[in-house]
């Protein structure tokens, strides 16, 4: 008789958790029914803050810093401490960063021995300029080329401090060495927001009503998910999107009709004397993770070439083994770009960013002076060395490929799983969600619906970026240093938001 009235109480259980999810209030109750996914252990123990309070820090913000200043979430997290995949607030709470100080963080928070590379240089030289010789820019030089494929001429590197210095030179340089003028990037691309690169950026939501751009041109993106061409079978990724492919067995169409694309850019909108330059993410990280057609960007640089251009591609997001397969991810593609740039994991959240080019057309920075004063400076390049070091002892690119592959698998499953969940894409460990409000006409999800899931994640101890135009693409580019049980926590939490907000 128990073993009866204990089933029966488990079908009622059973039939209610069913009646409630069918109903708004329901699906709230649901959101209370189950437990919070417990978080992965951490032996770490934060250092006790001892700054300003909250109030007074939100205060200061609001009315001595610049109103452009973007600041995540309704309830402001104060950061105190960072340690590998964690971050801390001002109370101690511990949160999974699975946004890397977007993307910047690339070995892990205050790792180590990049600390104590920094610690050990400050205590020794930190500044003096490149007029002087002094020991680490060119130690470092030497092991940063050693990265580049071996049958490359990428032989030549600036150093400088961020991705829009280094997206600014490489603009410079296209000019100079070719003498010519007009540069192509993609729609959907994002390459810096200094007045220079406003016209390489092409989202909206980065532009000022300025003049800029000038002899800077957009292309057709190739996004295979939302653009007039691709489906299933066109991404370098472990995820394919559920549209259907028109192209046929061992090739790629979509790619072949976004270079059409390309080529009636140039002949309708470039002088006949040819271009200069040609810029592309290998994957577009603030547009929202777009990965293009498989053949995309061959094709695309041996028309540019054809047409007296150099390519550059921007490797600021991408580089330095977080796609996994590739420590440079333009390698993924089967190109050698001409200049590559390249900064925010390069130096594991120090200031720090880079050029590198072929001796050719670096030489024509010669014809006049050019300075940069704290590029290369000596505490940068101790630093950037040593995350070099890390990324080989720590096996990082294998931990990309990896726990990204596994990441993108289990959020395929919420794709299928959730009406709101349109597409999941990237590699490695630079993946992108897709939020929509129907998955056939791909309309973005409603942003205070997207809020809700990304705030209610961040609840639950999980920091997640957002991206795209319309700001539904959930941008997934963790330290290099997470493991599986931190990736199914992760999992685990995304989807107990989503239902919450079914």
């Amino acid at each position: 008789m128990q073993k009866i009235v204990e089933f029966r109480i488990t079908l009622f259980l059973i039939d209610f958790y069913s009646l409630i999810r069918s109903n708004y209030l329901g699906r709230h109750v649901c959101r209370y029914l189950s437990a919070t996914p417990e978080m992965p252990s951490c032996d770490f123990k934060p250092t006790p803050y001892k700054g300003k309070p909250k109030s007074e820090i939100t205060k200061i913000r609001g009315e001595n810093l610049t109103p452009a200043l973007l600041t995540y979430y309704k309830n402001h997290i104060l950061i105190n401490q960072g340690y590998m995949q964690w971050l801390f607030d001002e109370e101690g709470r511990r949160f999974l960063d699975l946004f890397g100080g977007i993307v910047t963080v690339s070995v892990g928070h205050c790792h180590p021995k990049v600390v104590q590379a920094l610690d050990e240089q400050n205590r020794l030289l930190w500044h003096t300029t490149n007029i002087y010789l002094h020991p680490k820019i060119h130690e470092y030089a030497e092991k940063l080329i050693s990265k580049f494929p071996a049958d490359s001429n990428l032989k030549v590197v600036y150093f400088v401090n961020s991705g829009s210095d280094a997206n600014d030179l490489a603009v410079l340089m296209a000019r100079m060495y070719t003498k010519r003028f007009d540069i192509i990037s993609l729609r959907n691309a994002y390459h810096g927001a200094s007045p220079y690169l406003m016209g390489l950026t092409s989202l909206s939501s980065w532009r000022y009503q300025v003049p800029s751009g000038f002899g800077m041109h957009q292309a057709v993106n190739p996004d295979v998910y939302k653009g007039p061409w691709g489906g299933s079978n066109c991404r370098d990724s472990p995820v394919q999107t559920d549209r259907q492919c028109d192209c046929s067995s061992g090739s790629c169409e979509a790619g072949d009709n976004y270079v059409e694309q390309l080529e009636d850019l140039i002949r309708h909108s470039c002088p006949k004397e040819g271009i200069a330059a040609f810029f592309a993410e290998s994957i577009q990280g603030v547009g929202g993770t777009v990965q293009f057609p498989k053949n995309y960007l061959s094709r695309a640089f041996d028309l540019v070439r054809s047409k007296g251009g150099v390519c550059i591609s921007d490797e600021v997001q991408t580089g330095f083994g977080r796609t996994g397969t590739h420590y440079w991810n333009f390698q993924g593609h089967g190109v050698t770009p001409d200049i590559v740039t390249m900064a925010k994991g390069i130096g594991n959240g120090f200031p720090l960013a880079a050029v590198v080019t072929t001796p050719e057309i670096a030489a024509t920075m010669g014809k006049a002076l050019h300075f940069n004063t704290y590029g290369g400076n000596p505490l940068s390049c101790a630093v950037g060395s040593s995350v070099l070091d890390v990324i080989e002892e720590d096996n990082c690119q294998q931990i990309s490929h990896d726990i990204g592959t596994h990441l993108l698998e289990e959020l395929s499953k919420l794709r299928d799983q959730f009406d709101y969940v349109g597409d999941v894409r990237g590699k490695g460990l630079m993946i992108g969600v897709e939020l929509v409000a129907d998955k056939k006409t791909k309309k973005p999800l409603d942003a205070e619906k997207v809020t809700k899931i990304w705030e209610d994640c961040k609840d639950m101890g999980v920091l997640i970026g957002k991206g795209g135009l319309h700001g539904n693409v959930l941008r997934i580019k963790p330290p290099m240093c997470i493991t599986k049980e931190d990736a199914d926590f992760s999992i685990a939490v995304l989807r107990k938001s989503l239902e919450a907000n079914l």
